[in-house]
């Protein structure tokens, strides 16, 4: 199946689920999510595949195990190509549209020490802080958990304070309901925006 672009059942079936997160929803609704949200998936991320890698879809059911809302559906489908421990390419369908993303959304305690090193050092921090500001001036948006207070063993008073408190470090491009998004070309502006932040993810790589 060749990609043609995210039909506009794809987004309203999420709208539906967002009012009605329930078995008997999905159970009705089903063959729309396997053929407007599911397939054109996987014909998507078979494009893109020669290029990043194997993505990982990930599954629509939530884990409420541990969870305070029991709602049992995802309210988006997103899928993962992976560049490292936690860390690449992200897309996603929901009921606000299409957005990609890239980054590192966990990291273990060394992992996360190794980053804040290669931060607080001069040359690859004001690398890093290069990079994330010409990709925020091309319409990306910074974001990942942070710490409210400052890192143990940092000074308050850091240049680069700011990037210090992240625990995670993702950058997010939307493009919402734009007409693209329900065509062929949706790929190609993937492939060009994913190609435009490679190179944070080059950094996170080498430096975590």
């Amino acid at each position: 199946m060749s990609f043609t672009g995210f039909p506009a059942a794809a987004l309203d079936f999420y709208d539906d689920l967002e009012m009605d997160n329930s078995k008997t929803f999905w159970t009705a609704n089903k063959h729309v999510y396997e053929e407007s949200v599911r397939a054109p998936m996987v014909a998507l991320l078979a494009t893109l595949e020669e290029e990043f890698g194997a993505a990982k879809i990930f599954r629509p059911y939530r884990d409420v195990r541990f969870a305070k809302d029991k709602t049992p559906y995802k309210t988006a489908q997103g899928a993962f190509v992976a560049l490292g421990p936690s860390t690449g390419y992200y897309v996603q369908v929901a009921a606000p549209g299409v957005r990609v993303g890239a980054g590192f959304y966990e990291a273990s305690g060394e992992r996360l020490a190794r980053v804040r090193s290669a931060i607080d050092e001069d040359r690859r921090g004001k690398e890093l802080e290069k990079l994330l500001a010409e990709l925020e001036a091309a319409g990306w948006t910074l974001g990942g958990d942070k710490l409210k207070t400052t890192p143990r063993g940092y000074d308050a008073s850091h240049p680069r304070i700011e990037l210090l408190r992240h625990k995670s470090m993702t950058l997010g491009k939307s493009y919402g309901f734009e007409p693209i998004i329900h065509t062929p070309a949706l790929a190609d502006q993937i492939r060009t925006d994913w190609r435009t932040v490679a190179p944070f993810l080059d950094w996170i790589t080498t430096n975590a």
